[in-house]
């Protein structure tokens, strides 16, 4: 206690020694509790506010000078506010935090905005174990001196079963607040919220509502004026809240995570294994619950190195189980949440953990559960507003360790025919799915078929393209399901549908295994054409995708004999043409040419006009080669002349690619003529068509090539432009030229 509460104690004691009045005499005379003149007098409480010592002289019957004297006490005790500590102390814990520094900068910007007649509100959501409570708190402190009149912090225990009602929490803020026993009395409860709502209204108050369980709990708390500020921390994002500053809350970063775990278990420990710590980080999701109880087992464990911990997080069906510590587990901090779900939402809750890859959208979600699809995407939203679900634009995703609890409740309340049944549904739509959407980009297709009944837009190539990018580690895992369960034609109708979308997401990275699984399932078939064809595509991924050229000349060496043995002349000119390719990678330009030759009558033989036109752009390739640029760009300018001609029996995708290809080509060749305004205006052609047909990967390496073109035209700030787009394209793009367009700006930067 300080020294000036005592000095007020130790007045109101003399006072009341003076009156000949006991302190249940007082109690009654003046309305305040036994137990709080009590308080007072030891110095136990901070002084009263002033109605509080009003009501107290008068029960004392003390005259203006003693009145005044009392005030000046209580003044002087108040040290011009209240204890920062108002309905609970701050928890332990918080001292130790770490990062959030964007979220408590935001808290802190908010604040000032309290120094106006409106309240500020915030309300800080989040999955269970991200730390809103340790952020509030945090925050708290930070922003003592700007709240002179008190900082209260009031759980609302929203997770209980059955939680505080309004009126208990209203009455617990104006005790904390010090309102007087008897005034209190007197408003009655039907009073409380007016009492309420005029205190903080003429106070300077943080106030921290935490745990909210839902906006019904919390509404009638939020003071309407006033210059204070509210922070509400729930796991529930509180929609329905109105005016309301919000501040989602999510895992730590990486960095973070690390440093949190050291500061727990030691800077000698985590420093002898920085990997270990790391891969313990992972394996708590960066989640800060997680990241403490990990820590806390190191800890008190001082015989346990980092690594073998994180070897005992490493397997995914114990890893809950690992992270408790004591009476604090992970995975109660989830139940909490989970049992207050509607039925439906558990339900898909569960069947979420299903889900192939790290996300999925409300089409996919519903075939899990069989809901329709705008059923579904209500009981997503259910699953987001408690916080149990995050969203990525139209994707939802769990977090790491809820991913394992729900599949923990999936075994346990699932039957397994109910669980295999769902799996096969969302795996069989994703690739039925995936079929429709490749077929865009083959020639023959397009568009679904007008009796096509699906549940995504497909409507254009690029809905297709985007839903099969999303989709992307979805499809594959039931591509390798199907694989395994020796559905080998399924496979290959899937792979034979991608052929040419693979042209759009070249360095997606998993091409190769895509055509070598279905080259492997069509050699199963035990037909040649089919795994001629397969390894055709598996010789392009190879060495288009992975530039491992050898590997490919071996694939398209099986390829070519497989075909042969078909009599299937159309793929025996493909497997030309990739070994071709293969061939004038590694500067082998005489074998090249030949293949070249063959594959180009063949496909001619077969009126192939999409094949004969790659042909034709590997033999332009292979003259600039063998130093004939000037040849090399007359035939780049007759095949452009050429493809314009049978442009209308083109596949509009593949135009687009051999486009792209060819006034690239060309720029090349003007290049090496060094005609460099010639070649700035054919690789921005072929920059233009990549950016029109959405193709990331191609545009990343021509934005590289218009670059140089333009550093040796003498246009540096034009090229800067092109290096710097280059760099901005992200994920989809090829990350080779990207590293060298980012060194290159280093280089301008330098120079």
């Amino acid at each position: 206690m300080s020294g000036e509460q005592a000095a007020f104690g130790a007045l109101l004691r003399e006072f009341r020694l003076t009156a000949s009045q006991t302190i249940e005499g007082l109690a009654e005379a003046s309305g305040v509790s036994v137990r709080g003149i009590g308080d007072l007098e030891r110095g136990r409480r901070a002084a009263p506010q002033r109605r509080t010592v009003a009501a107290l002289a008068d029960g004392l019957g003390l005259d203006e000078t003693l009145r005044e004297r009392l005030l000046t006490a209580a003044r002087a005790g108040r040290g011009g506010g209240y204890s920062p500590v108002g309905v609970r102390a701050f928890p332990r814990g918080i001292d130790d935090f770490v990062g959030r520094e964007g979220e408590l900068t935001r808290l802190a910007e908010l604040a000032e905005h309290g120094e106006a007649a409106q309240p500020v509100v915030v309300a800080v959501s989040g999955p269970p174990g991200t730390g809103k409570t340790t952020l509030a708190l945090q925050a708290a402190r930070n922003l003592a001196d700007r709240f002179p009149d008190g900082q209260l912090v009031l759980d609302l225990s929203g997770t209980d079963d059955d939680p505080p009602g309004p009126a208990e929490l209203v009455l617990r803020v104006l005790k904390a607040l010090q309102v007087a026993d008897r005034d209190l009395s007197q408003a009655g409860p039907q009073g409380h919220p007016a009492l309420y709502r005029q205190l903080l209204a003429e106070r300077r108050c943080l106030l921290v509502l935490d745990n909210a369980r839902d906006e019904g709990q919390v509404r009638p708390l939020l003071p309407a004026a006033g210059a204070g500020m509210v922070v509400v921390t729930s796991r529930r994002m509180l929609t329905g809240l109105d005016s309301v500053h919000r501040v989602p809350l999510g895992e730590l970063r990486p960095a973070e995570a690390a440093e949190f775990l050291t500061g727990l278990v030691g800077a000698d420990r985590a420093a002898a294994d920085p990997g270990a710590l790391r891969e313990v980080a992972e394996r708590c999701g960066h989640l800060p619950l997680a990241l403490r109880v990990a820590g806390n087992w190191l800890a008190t464990r001082t015989g346990w190195s980092v690594r073998r911990l994180a070897d005992r997080l490493a397997g995914e069906e114990r890893r809950l189980d690992a992270l408790a510590a004591g009476d604090v587990r992970v995975a109660a901090a989830f139940d909490l949440s989970y049992r207050q779900l509607t039925p439906a939402a558990a339900r898909l809750f569960r069947r979420l953990a299903l889900v192939p890859g790290q996300d999925a959208a409300a089409p996919g979600a519903a075939r899990l559960t069989g809901q329709p699809v705008f059923d579904t995407e209500d009981t997503l939203e259910e699953l987001v507003e408690t916080g149990l679900l995050g969203t990525d634009g139209d994707r939802y995703r769990l977090h790491d360790l809820l991913r394992l609890y729900a599949r923990g409740r999936l075994e346990a309340e699932d039957g397994v025919r109910e669980v295999e049944e769902a799996r096969t549904a969302l795996l069989r739509w994703l690739l039925e799915t995936a079929v429709v959407a490749g077929r865009w980009f083959e020639p023959g297709h397009g568009a679904p078929p007008p009796g096509w009944q699906g549940t995504v837009d497909l409507s254009t190539a690029a809905r297709a393209r985007a839903w099969l990018q999303a989709e992307g580690a979805n499809w594959l895992a039931a591509l390798r399901a199907a694989a395994a369960a020796g559905e080998h034609a399924t496979v290959v109708e899937v792979a034979e549908a991608l052929h040419w979308f693979s042209d759009q997401w070249i360095f997606w990275g998993h091409w190769p295994e895509v055509f070598g699984t279905a080259a492997r399932c069509a050699r199963a078939l035990g037909d040649p054409a089919l795994e001629a064809t397969q390894l055709n595509y598996h010789a392009w991924a190879l060495l288009v995708c992975e530039r491992r050229h050898q590997d490919s000349l071996l694939r398209s060496g099986e390829a070519l004999a497989a075909a042969e043995r078909a009599d299937d002349v159309g793929q025996q000119a493909w497997a030309h043409l990739y070994r071709a390719w293969a061939l004038q990678q590694i500067d082998d330009l005489g074998p090249a040419a030949e293949h070249l030759h063959h594959a180009a009558r063949l496909f001619e033989t077969v009126g192939d006009l999409h094949g004969g036109l790659q042909a034709r752009h590997a033999r332009a390739i292979v003259l600039q080669k063998l130093g004939l640029a000037e040849e090399a760009r007359l035939f780049y300018q007759d095949t452009l002349a050429f493809l314009e001609q049978v442009s209308d029996r083109l596949e509009p995708h593949i135009a687009d690619i051999t486009r792209i290809g060819l006034y690239a080509g060309l720029g090349s060749s003007l290049g090496v003529l060094e005609r460099w305004p010639e070649a700035v205006d054919r690789l921005t052609t072929a920059a233009a068509i990549c950016r029109a047909s959405g193709n990331t990967a191609l545009e990343s390496r021509q934005l590289v090539h218009l670059g140089n073109a333009l550093l040796a035209a003498g246009r540096p700030a034009q090229a800067r432009g092109a290096f710097a787009r280059c760099v901005s394209l992200g994920v989809h793009a090829d990350p080779r030229p990207v590293d060298e367009a980012r060194a290159l700006l280093a280089r301008l930067d330098a120079s």
